[in-house]
């Protein structure tokens, strides 16, 4: 197949497409620099232009900000939004208008779609939430909406945290040098719901393969756990000692409205999706995942 990477170059996306490449398929990466390159996006006129000399059989889109890169202020927020949201819209505008559409687009999104979930757990089937990330979630999966309407069968990826030692949370989470590791935040009570990054893709070549799997898919392990055992399974996993627990007042301090909204959130949520298509996840518990992630 030709298949078109949005966010190539980032964690889930270099994996993707290392996959994609070593399966025999033909991948293209979207160039947000170079208005000379087959696929590009611009995003002072905001469109996403296509070459016409190469059909496409699938797009996948992964391209967005990161969301815990900087401080949130009103400017960050919108690149964070428009980062997805106006991009997905230009991109599903733009394959819409194919002569020759591609069948398939996966769409990124995120379990904050659920917003702040302490109770029960969330699938597929439940509401947003009303906080900022659910927000972002809720106009990143609308701007597919073209995409849709054309016909082009539309999966909605909503990630859990993805799990790789070289990148994403735990990175943010093993100290410069490898000495210690986060402790837990706050009480530690809130849940944390989580992918490995080997399963993630695997999810995501699946759905590529599944003609008839279509709308919002959870990409989580069945596995959910606190905050508190998070922590103590990062350390076990490192052979590092956890840092003393950081007070949710002295999160909230460092990292403003980003803390209630992830950092103390709870992101209690399951999938009751995953077995349509067919997959036996290899990492189905935290300690197996991240001993895949720090091998002895």
């Amino acid at each position: 197949m030709n298949i078109l990477i949005t966010g190539a170059s980032g964690m889930i996306g270099s994996a993707l497409r290392t996959r994609l490449t070593e399966s025999g398929h033909r991948v293209f990466g979207l160039s947000r620099s170079d208005d000379s390159a087959p696929f590009h996006y611009d995003p002072t006129s905001d469109c996403v232009h296509l070459s016409k000399d190469t059909d496409l059989d699938a797009v996948v889109n992964l391209a967005g900000a990161n969301i815990a890169d900087k401080r949130w202020n009103t400017k960050r927020k919108e690149e964070i939004l428009n980062s997805r949201a106006r991009l997905t819209r230009a991109l599903s505008l733009a394959l819409s208008e194919r002569q020759t559409p591609p069948h398939t687009l996966l769409s990124a999104s995120a379990i904050g779609f659920y917003g702040n979930q302490c109770t029960a757990p969330a699938d597929e089937g439940c509401p947003p939430g009303d906080d900022f990330l659910a927000e972002v979630s809720v106009h990143w999966e609308e701007a597919t909406a073209a995409a849709t309407h054309a016909g082009i069968r539309t999966v909605l990826l909503r990630f859990g945290l993805v799990l790789n030692a070289d990148g994403g949370v735990l990175k943010n989470l093993v100290m410069p040098g490898g000495l210690a590791v986060v402790g837990r935040l706050g009480n530690g009570s809130h849940k944390m719901s989580w992918i490995s990054l080997t399963d993630a893709v695997d999810v995501m070549m699946a759905c590529l393969k599944n003609s008839n799997f279509a709308g919002p898919l959870n990409v989580v392990a069945p596995e959910v756990v606190s905050n508190r055992a998070f922590a103590e399974a990062l350390s076990k996993a490192r052979r590092r000692p956890a840092l003393p627990p950081i007070p949710a007042a002295i999160v909230r301090l460092m990292f403003g409205e980003m803390a209630d909204a992830a950092l103390l959130a709870s992101g209690n949520i399951c999938s009751n999706r995953l077995n349509e298509l067919g997959i036996e996840l290899r990492h189905k518990d935290l300690d197996s995942a991240l001993s895949h992630c720090f091998p002895p």
